[in-house]
């Protein structure tokens, strides 16, 4: 039975962050120590701990996984005490896995709230994302567009030359020809390894990380996590899934997608108001890196709702026993 008890996102909102925090420093020990499962199993143990403690009746829609691959966070657990409002979760406990293993920068808790109902269940597969940060037209730029007509576009809108563009594309074989195209407008490529939520939200904030754009396709459920979070910031974003086989079909279908080429807007993926909380884990252009010193844990944290259009960068520093 759905809880019917009101989504209150402002008294929510420091619960979430806590959850992110949580996570952050349970995995701060393993950074740089090459184990990406040991780290990603940390951060998974100290969010669901952290989910359980708060008053709503949540149902992960974005996790890491179907039920046969717990312990992870899986999509469909629910957490939660059970009381309070029902709400969709959208998660990754240790975004850059890779990233903390091996202690590069733009590693992430992250998690996003809102209503039941309110964000699509993307399947796990590969989504096709574009996204730009806020004060723009709509749909000055689209995914119908080639890589090197988005540049073009773009920098029109921006008064600028395409030189002046940069554009934050995840460094993969795949990727090749799109880079090839962006580089031939003579506009700047930051590429990263790992990460792609972090990628996206930069371009909230083009001013603070100097990335204007971000294309690529990479994971959908990280598409929903950067679609939340943009919905916060500001900024446009659109995804397509893409398919490679019948067994990818299939899992959209049991997601309930029937229509297999639409391009989803930010809205559209999440429909209702959010919350959204980041801890930096390393540090990066969004969030300093934790800090660990005898007997002490510090982190930055970044809280945002969608409602109030509040961003927020919160220090936390506690005692912990070594």
């Amino acid at each position: 039975m759905t809880n019917k008890a009101e989504f209150h996102d402002r008294m929510l909102s420091l619960g979430l962050a806590r959850v992110a925090e949580q996570a952050a420093i349970a995995s701060a020990k393993l950074i740089g120590n090459g184990d990406e499962k040991a780290a990603d199993q940390a951060a998974v143990n100290a969010m669901r701990e952290q989910l359980n403690l708060l008053e709503i009746a949540g149902v992960v829609v974005i996790g890491e996984g179907e039920r046969d691959e717990a312990p992870m966070l899986f999509i469909g657990e629910e957490v939660g005490t059970g009381d309070g409002p029902g709400v969709d979760i959208a998660l990754d406990p240790l975004e850059g896995t890779t990233l903390t293993a091996k202690d590069m920068p733009n590693a992430l808790t992250v998690i996003a709230m809102g209503p039941r109902g309110s964000m699509l269940h993307a399947p796990d597969v590969y989504m096709d994302k574009l996204a730009i940060g806020p004060g723009f037209e709509e749909n000055v730029v689209t995914l119908e567009m080639s890589p090197k007509e988005r540049v073009e576009k773009l920098a029109a809108a921006k008064g600028c030359d395409t030189s002046d563009i940069t554009v934050c594309i995840l460094e993969r074989p795949r990727h090749e020809d799109m880079i090839a195209q962006v580089r031939e407008t003579g506009a700047s490529i930051r590429l990263i390894t790992d990460g792609d939520v972090a990628g996206v939200m930069h371009c909230a904030e083009a001013d603070i990380t100097g990335i204007d754009m971000y294309m690529g396709s990479g994971g959908a459920p990280e598409g929903v996590l950067a679609a939340s979070a943009l919905k916060c910031m500001g900024g446009q974003m659109w995804g397509r899934l893409t398919f490679r086989n019948d067994d990818e079909r299939g899992r959209a279908a049991k997601a309930g997608i029937t229509d297999l080429d639409r391009i989803y807007s930010r809205d559209e993926m999440v429909t209702g108001d959010v919350i959204f909380a980041a801890t930096g884990v390393t540090g990066g252009s969004l969030l300093p890196a934790i800090r660990r010193q005898p007997g002490w844990v510090e982190t930055t944290t970044l809280l945002m709702r969608s409602k109030s259009g509040s961003v927020r960068r919160m220090s936390y520093r506690a005692p912990i026993e070594d």
